[in-house]
Parts: structure tokens; sequence; C-alpha cells
């Protein structure tokens, strides 16, 4: 009995120790998120993230595209698109186009300037603006689970845009994903689909967070309950 009794308490001793260590490892504002915050807030990261590494790779298979935009090099070129999308500033090339404006711009013939820096950025600021504007998301944050899954159908047009468009000449306007005799190389499609999966997961849950508010507040008509306070 005493054995069991000191392994119940080192047991427990051991529990509040890693409720204390996961307090410690996260930040203050997260005592403000629920789960479904914190979920949007990491899949934001994420996707960021992943526009991010797709541009260094479009960089990478059109190098002619960097220095279109005016910057000494990739990196800087990368630096300041990224700077961009995060402070929700407007790009020099694409006038005081954001969102789908400045996607559908950075994939039309006409366009002359940084094509992978305007399309990662028209991308960038359409999912930011998805989510109302935020990067990071709180109790009293509201995010429309519609507008979510438009941005997750949009990046599966923009994917397919990005593949099929051409120029006058019936050149690719940016080179991404390749298949020929040597092998296949689909990395692009893949990350995008690591994009679209995380906003329909998403969207999902915030679908499913809203129905049930609204089936609570159905439930408590129903049985003549008044809503609890507190």
């Amino acid at each position: 009995m005493a054995g069991a009794l000191t392994c119940l308490c080192a047991c427990t001793q051991q529990q509040g120790r890693d409720v204390l260590e996961q307090f410690g490892n996260g930040k203050p504002s997260e005592l403000f998120q629920t789960s479904v915050d914190r979920l949007a807030t990491l899949s934001m990261r994420d996707n960021l993230q992943s526009l991010y590494l797709l541009m260094n790779k479009l960089y990478l298979r059109n190098p002619n595209q960097w220095k279109l935009s005016g910057y000494v090099d990739a990196a800087t070129a990368e630096r300041q698109i990224r700077i961009a999308i995060e402070q929700r500033q407007p790009l020099p090339q694409l006038g005081n186009r954001r969102d789908l404006a400045a996607l559908s711009y950075a994939l039309s013939p006409e366009f002359r300037g940084d094509r992978v820096g305007a399309f990662i950025y028209a991308i960038g600021s359409m999912l930011i603006t998805a989510h109302g504007g935020r990067t990071e998301f709180y109790m009293t944050d509201t995010i429309d689970p519609l507008f979510v899954n438009n941005a997750a159908r949009n990046i599966e047009k923009a994917t397919w845009m990005l593949s099929q468009r051409q120029d006058a000449n019936g050149v690719l306007l940016l080179f991404s994903n390749e298949i020929s005799e040597e092998g296949s190389n689909l990395s692009f499609a893949v990350e995008f689909g690591k994009i679209v999966a995380r906003l329909d997961l998403l969207a999902e849950l915030l679908d499913e967070r809203y129905r049930r508010i609204g089936l609570n507040y159905a439930q408590s008509l129903l049985l003549m309950n008044f809503l609890p306070v507190q």
C-alpha cells in the first residue's frame, strides 16, 4: 500500500512538473488562445514558411526573376518579400494591388517585373486577408471558415495556372514542377498541397466550432434553459 502511494505521489509530481514546463515553454499570450486559435496561429506560421520555401525554389528555377526585382541578390529579394507580406506593406512593382488583384496581375503576360516575388507576395497577402488580416489569433478574434476555404481553392487554381501560363512564344511564365525522361520534380505541387491541406483542416474545425455554438444555443431555446454567464 505504501509503495502504491509513493508511486502515485511521484507520478502526480511528475505530471505537475510537465504542466509547469509546458507553461514555461509557451508564451504568456497563449493563455488567451483557445485550441482552435492556437491551431490557426500555427497553421498560418507553417503556411507562410511553406510559401517562403516555394519562393526560394522558384528563384532557383527562375534565376532571371530576382534580377528584375531591383535587389542585389535573391536572398535580399526574398527577405524584402517576407517583410512586405508580414507587415502588410505594398509591393512597389504591383502598385497598390493585393490579394486576388495582385495574383491575377502576377500571372498575366503583361506583368514585366519579378514574377516570383509578385506571385508569392500575392498568395501571402491573400492568406492573411482570408484570416481577417491577422497572423496570430486569440479568443476575441473571428475567422470566417468560408474565406479560409476560398483561399484554399484559390491556391489550387493558382498552382494550376503556375504550371500552365505561357508567354506569346509558348514559354512558361515561371518554371516549377518538371516531368521529363530523366525523372519528375513535383516538389512545388507537394508544398502547395500542404498549404491547401492545412487550410481545409482549419476551415473544417472553424465550421464545426461555430456550428456547435449555434446548436448549443438552439438546444438552450428548445429546453428553455438560460445561457450561463460565468
